[in-house]
């Protein structure tokens, strides 16, 4: 087990200066004439602090002094620090007295680090000084982190106003702080420490100063990527299926699993030793009578069969099983015993496993659903990852009406072989994947898993839903998934910074998605907002403030162009309200002159709502073939109920997304540029 042990004061001062951290003029003395003469040195005011290795908290202790001026106060204090510490601590071995140069007033900041037990290294920094916990304003990255990741992270700080310059003062060294985060992550990476707390870090207007710092050394923790045998692409295109506790009765997740099976173009063999048929297939008594090939099988029996399953499915060849059974790590040691039996017995046979405690998996386009879920989803281009098969189930039930359909549906229960990792992979190689959805309550191998999210995040947006932020919610997501859920901040940060767009709550993951499915990243910012309801108009106006969505004002030659055949009354400005009594054929000459000037504008959101005057699905039609004479982005927002159907079915039937509160959608998009912004300002360093 590795050990942990924290430096003394001067052996952190010595760490922090041998990698270029500033720290104040000091010395360890061990006498009063020692410290006299360190002082002398130094030059007043100075401050004493006690090194001893069992005092964590010194100043609780009693064992700093500050505004030390003269060499009578310096006796003083230095007595009186032997004094305190031996009340409040009377075994504490005392190494000595620091005599530091007391530094003047500045911003206090901290720099911090922290071993993640999911993603290794990860750096802090935020308002320091005895207020840390009580403002909590910082930001997080995973180390290895470029220069672009630490400046975002310093300009992320709600109190960065005061290191940029706020209300006439002067901007303090933002450069120098940025050269010490530089430094620290290079001290942290070296492997020499576990933890550190610089605490405070003085910021000036011209430099900085590590006042306090606790160190910790510890050795045995290896953060680097893990060897993976990449499995086989065609692992989730089998031919030949068989589900082993298929059964015929309808009350059993065997007949829905096979049921579900049912379109499968495939071969599909029922195992059940009980029956003669399921469902009009000729049943098998195990899977060595089956006489054909086994691509893939689903495991739907007690958890305490599935080990004696997985040696059958070995010898008869099998490459994929995936198991739906419950009952194992996540009820303790006999089940993660199971576990590795299970996995164990499937490497030596080269044999994949998905699971166990899942609901399994969906791979609409090839019509192969292994889940227990009654209801079928529709084909689409959204990669949906879960750790929760409810939360599947769920989805997978309202997106039917909603009409958003999936490329792969991935449970992925407790991993006991494939994982997230795996799992995102196989999602990015589906040629119908467009953007993926991952539910996460918590990763293994998370640097590994960085490293596979950021490489497909040059490619596919990723969005990932991240629970357990609350006290109550890390213990529920570690008694759901049989492991303890890792720290929110560290999984929020860690996922931005590999690419991805984080959101929080199901619903904004959809829209997102629905969104870069549709049209892909926005190129800018710039929005223009088409309506004919000026309070919509209003609230659009505050919405894209604030998202990040710039509403620049229509230029003279864009205004003319409206002018020609606008009613006078309109406000000629952005959000375009042009009057109430427009109807379709109104929107469609707006979207013709902003084709011509498209150059102005990089997304268009369309609001409707239900008019007398207005055709719905023409308004529809309209939409679809401004969209198709652009490149930009165009959004629907037609709002209603009954009456917009018509409407609404003709933009989902030409994949242009809508969304019936403008709210989300401009969260959406707000969501998508911060995603651009950071992919476009960061290096290609994680």
């Amino acid at each position: 087990m590795a050990q942990k042990h924290m430096l003394s004061e001067d052996e952190g001062y010595r760490l922090l200066q041998e990698f270029g951290i500033p720290v104040p003029d000091h010395a360890v003395t061990h006498n009063i004439q020692e410290a006299r003469t360190a002082a002398a040195r130094i030059g007043y005011p100075v401050v004493l602090k006690v090194v001893s290795p069992s005092i964590v908290h010194k100043s609780d202790a009693g064992g700093v002094v500050t505004g030390i001026n003269t060499e009578e106060g310096l006796e003083e204090a230095f007595n009186g620090i032997f004094r305190n510490v031996i009340a409040h601590l009377p075994d504490a071995p005392i190494s000595g007295i620091i005599v530091e140069k007391e530094v003047s007033k500045g911003l206090e900041l901290f720099i911090g680090g922290k071993t993640d037990p999911a993603f290794g290294r990860v750096l802090s920094c935020g308002l320091g000084g005895t207020t840390i916990e009580l403002f909590r304003d910082f930001s997080l990255r995973v180390l290895p982190a470029g220069r672009a990741h630490l400046t975002d992270m310093i300009r992320q700080l709600r109190s960065y106003p005061l290191i940029s310059g706020y209300r006439g003062k002067p901007p303090l060294d933002e450069d120098e702080l940025i050269r010490c985060l530089e430094n620290a992550a290079r001290m942290f990476e070296s492997g020499q420490i576990s933890e550190f707390d610089i605490n405070p870090l003085i910021l000036y207007e011209q430099g900085a100063c590590a006042v306090d710092a606790r160190i910790y050394r510890e050795s045995g923790r290896d953060f680097s990527i893990m060897e993976k045998t990449n499995p086989d692409p065609d692992l989730f295109h089998p031919r030949s299926i068989a589900v082993i506790g298929a059964s015929a009765d309808p009350k059993k997740i065997g007949y829905a699993v096979f049921r579900n099976l049912l379109p499968f173009p495939g071969k599909l063999f029922p195992v059940n030793p009980n029956l003669g048929e399921v469902l009009g297939h000729p049943a098998y008594r195990s899977v060595s009578d089956i006489p054909d090939e086994v691509d893939a099988a689903v495991i739907a029996v007690p958890s305490i069969a599935v080990p004696g399953l997985i040696e059958e499915l070995a010898v008869h060849g099998t490459k994929l099983a995936i198991i739906i059974s419950s009952g194992f790590r996540e009820l303790g040691d006999e089940g993660r015993r199971m576990e590795e039996k299970i996995r164990d017995t499937a490497r030596k046979a080269g044999m994949r496993i998905v699971g166990p405690n899942c609901l399994g998996i969906v791979l609409p386009h090839l019509k192969i659903n292994t889940t227990f879920d009654p209801t079928t989803p529709r084909k689409g281009n959204i990669g949906f990852i879960s750790q929760s098969g409810a939360v599947i189930t769920t989805i997978v039930d309202w997106s039917v009406p909603e009409e958003i359909g999936f490329s792969v549906i991935f449970s992925v229960g407790n991993q006991v072989d494939l994982g997230f990792i795996d799992f995102i992979r196989f999602a990015a190689a589906e040629p119908e994947t467009r953007a993926i959805i991952l539910y996460i309550e918590e990763i293994k191998e998370g640097v590994s898993f960085l490293h596979e999210l950021k490489e497909t995040t040059k490619s596919i947006p990723v969005i990932t839903l991240k629970s357990g932020s609350s006290t109550h919610g890390k213990k529920a997501a570690a008694s759901h998934t049989g492991s303890l859920a890792g720290d929110y901040e560290v999984y929020q940060a860690a996922l931005t910074q590999a690419g991805a767009i984080p959101v929080f709550s199901l619903r904004e993951a959809f829209d997102v998605a629905e969104l870069l499915v549709s049209e892909g990243y926005p190129k800018g910012n710039r929005a223009v907002v088409i309506t004919t309801a000026g309070g919509f108009g209003v609230l659009a106006s505050d919405y894209a403030e604030r998202f990040g969505v710039m509403l620049p004002s229509p230029s003279p030659g864009l205004l003319q162009e409206l002018d020609r055949f606008l009613p006078r009354l309109w406000n000629r400005d952005n959000p375009l309200d042009i009057i109430g009594d427009g109807g379709a054929d109104r929107f469609a000459r707006v979207f013709d002159i902003l084709i011509r000037f498209q150059n102005e504008w990089d997304i268009a959101m369309i609001i409707a709502v239900p008019s007398a005057v207005l055709d719905p699905t023409q308004l529809a039609l309209e939409i679809t073939r401004f969209s198709a004479h652009t490149q930009n982005v165009v959004i629907g927002c037609m709002i209603g109920g009954e009456s917009m159907k018509g409407g609404l079915g003709v933009l989902r039937n030409n994949h242009i997304p809508n969304y019936d509160d403008i709210e989300n959608a401009f969260k959406a998009i707000g969501r998508s540029l911060v995603a651009v912004k950071r992919r476009d300002d960061w290096d290609d360093q994680l």
